[in-house]
């Protein structure tokens, strides 16, 4: 391949300031979300690259809808038992216990 041309086989690949231009954030953003694989990417060499398909990805993982307004309420019941304790039951008193410096230099 020479090196002015492009393997046309391949896709595009953006830079993760590209990215950040078509997100409207920073690109230390962009690297810091890939570093914490929060969004997809292909690292080449050192760097972070993405292409089409990881920008349309990270424009759906971070997408908010609205809630819906006039849904009808679901209401959940646990399954788990809850056990019934009076308030007249006596608790214990809990004691703190010395630093424990102060118990090995004793």
């Amino acid at each position: 391949m020479n090196s002015g041309q492009r393997n046309q086989g391949l896709p595009p690949t953006y830079s993760p300031a590209e990215v950040a231009e078509a997100l409207d954030c920073s690109e230390w953003w962009v690297k810091e979300q890939a570093r914490r694989r929060r969004i997809p990417f292909i690292r080449s060499g050192s760097g972070y690259r993405f292409t089409r398909a990881h920008v349309e990805e990270i424009f759906n993982i971070f997408e908010e809808r609205p809630d819906q307004v006039n849904a009808p309420e679901v209401k959940v019941i646990s399954a788990r038992r809850r056990t019934v304790v009076a308030f007249d039951v006596p608790t214990a008193q809990l004691k703190a216990r010395r630093p424990r410096r102060a118990r090995n230099a004793a």
